[in-house]
């Protein structure tokens, strides 16, 4: 996506970057977020006078925003206590029911399509969502918000719809007269509607935004202006009217059709691939009857095709299908959007609380700093299960992913917590997760599995040498911390180098450097105080190299060293390096 936007929110809002920063620096696939330039709503502290309904009115409120349903929640507590226990028939209460259960269904496919252990290789657009896109839909459900809103007006408005008064559970009419109403009106408007906001002005003022999310997410279903708000719910409302107006609305009807809406709506917009080619290559016909995520990605890549509420058959009349749909359904759903990575960074979970802040759980949780939410106590003993079927049942799985430099990189975790490795015996499990997801590394071709946090334990797996030496032929190189910086600082060392002085020399960086280095016939002279870890240090190292391992106590043994990295061969004879 480029550089990271500036903040649009608020500046303590600082998404994971593991979860959140991911881009691509590769050559643009079909779905690359780098390769259309993407339109930018207006700052809202834009100068210019905003169109009409381009704006919601209580966009300064934030989270006091749910106030506003305030009204409703007195109405079911007055009826509460009037009639002295739930009020199940209130009309008042199942607005608030429906507000939340709406909710939970976007919130169902947001955790699902970002469960990456799950649906990895079936993602349409491989890109993460960066940190403008966070804030840019922060706001998601203030559609939701205005629906209910507009309910309760109706339920309680001078003209209320017929049967609204006397609400019956279930009339099985309704559900066929909302369907042919909604294919016969709701999707035909939402078409024509829909192509006009790409029009212009329409689409600067209003729909711009929408499109400015590089990569789909259930959340993004519902973001946009009051205008488009209002554009779905009238698509949303049509077929309920029409049910009510002919005498066959109900209960049950309400629920089932908003809430197969907003699934639907929030499956289109997961980017994961959920139905198989398959059935559409058993079943044709099917294709013009639902989209996919890969129809709906289509559209929002390149604007001028695809522009279907549901149904592609409006495409189809309209001229605007996009005949890359189905085939790219079809690669997509059998995987080859997916791309090995380069490299792994191995973790565990801490603690049962942090443990809620993954990024499938809540955005609003996992896009901040961690801290201890008090709204998660409830859930604890939740993800207290969980962890405890974690460690019975699960093994090491995919959290999250970022590129970097045009590079994959993968954060694998062990199903741990961080208590369970100070139980002795919880150890042999732990290093058979951390085994199996070595040798998994290996045979998928990932080139550097890094151990992180406790799972380089030394009394644990001696920082990994129990695998290298169990496994010699691995081609993945597993490091931790240390070992990757001395890496990176041998790597700085000349060539030529003859010598080198160290400091820190019997620490784990220190260690780890000068047995490489001994082995390399480099004379390594190791600043330290103590015989005894220098010895140990020493009895390390091959016997026919410990000659090159030599202590010593004072700075001033490297006074004809130069600092490394910068060296001239020319400088001295005698070539030495510092290493601090």
């Amino acid at each position: 996506h480029g550089n990271p936007q500036p903040r649009v929110r608020t500046e303590t809002r600082l998404a994971s970057a593991k979860s959140y920063s991911a881009r691509r620096e590769e050559p643009p696939s079909p779905f690359s977020s780098t390769q259309l330039p993407l339109p930018l709503p207006l700052p809202r502290n834009s100068s210019a006078m905003a169109p009409p309904l381009s704006s919601w009115p209580w966009a300064s409120l934030g989270i006091y925003k749910y106030f506003l349903l305030g009204p409703l929640v007195w109405k079911v507590a007055q009826e509460w206590a009037e009639q002295g226990g739930a009020p199940l028939g209130s009309r008042w209460l199942h607005l608030l029911l429906l507000f939340s259960a709406r909710g939970l269904t976007y919130q169902f496919w947001f955790s699902y399509s970002n469960m990456l252990f799950l649906t990895r290789r079936r993602r349409v657009v491989p890109d993460g969502v960066d940190f403008r896109q966070v804030d840019h839909e922060w706001d998601w459900d203030n559609f939701l918000v205005l629906q209910t809103l507009i309910g309760a007006a109706l339920v309680n408005g001078p003209l209320p719809l017929p049967g609204l008064e006397d609400l019956r559970v279930w009339d099985p009419r309704g559900l066929g007269i909302a369907l042919l109403l909604h294919v016969g009106l709701s999707e035909p408007v939402f078409y024509w509607a829909h192509r006009a906001l790409h029009g212009a002005p329409l689409f600067g003022q209003y729909h711009a935004g929408h499109h400015s999310t590089p990569v789909t997410q259930p959340l993004t279903a519902g973001f946009g202006t009051p205008l488009e708000a209002l554009l779905l719910t009238l698509t949303t409302g049509v077929p309920l009217a029409g049910a009510f107006l002919m005498g066959a609305g109900s209960l049950g009807l309400v629920y089932v059709h908003l809430l197969t809406f907003d699934y639907l709506r929030s499956m289109g917009y997961s980017n994961v691939e959920v139905i198989s080619h398959r059935v559409f290559e058993a079943l044709p016909p099917l294709r013009y009857l639902i989209y996919t995520p890969t129809y709906l990605s289509l559209h929002h890549r390149e604007k001028d095709s695809n522009f279907c509420l549901f149904m592609p058959l409006f495409d189809l009349l309209g001229g605007t299908l996009n005949s890359k749909s189905w085939e790219l359904q079809k690669e997509i759903y059998q995987g080859k959007n997916d791309r090995v990575p380069e490299f792994v960074f191995l973790v565990h979970v801490v603690d049962i609380m942090s443990s809620m802040h993954v990024p499938f759980v809540l955005r609003s949780i996992s896009s901040v700093p961690f801290e201890n939410h008090l709204i998660l106590l409830p859930f604890w003993p939740v993800a207290l299960v969980y962890g405890l079927l974690m460690w019975c049942c699960s093994k090491t799985f995919l959290v999250s992913f970022y590129y970097l430099r045009g590079r994959l990189h993968q954060t694998w975790s062990v199903p741990r917590h961080g208590f369970q490795y100070f139980i002795p015996a919880a150890k042999a499990g732990i290093n058979r997760q951390i085994e199996l997801a070595i040798l998994r590394a290996d045979r998928m071709g990932v080139k550097v599995l890094s151990l992180a946090a406790l799972n380089k334990n030394e009394a644990l797996n001696g920082g990994g040498t129990l695998f290298v030496d169990k496994h010699p032929d691995l081609r993945v190189r597993v490091v931790h911390g240390n070992t990757l910086t001395a890496a990176v600082i041998l790597n700085e060392i000349p060539s030529n180098t003859k010598e080198v002085f160290l400091t820190g020399a019997t620490s784990k960086l220190g260690r780890a450097i000068a047995l490489y280095l001994c082995r390399k016939k480099i004379r390594v002279v190791m600043l330290t105080m103590s015989s005894e870890r220098f010895l140990k240090i020493q009895r390390e190292a091959p016997a026919e190299f410990q000659q090159y391992l030599v202590q010593v106590t004072k700075y001033q043994a490297a006074q004809n060293c130069k600092v490394s990295p910068p060296f001239k061969p020319s400088d001295c004879s005698s070539i030495c390096t510092l290493v601090l």
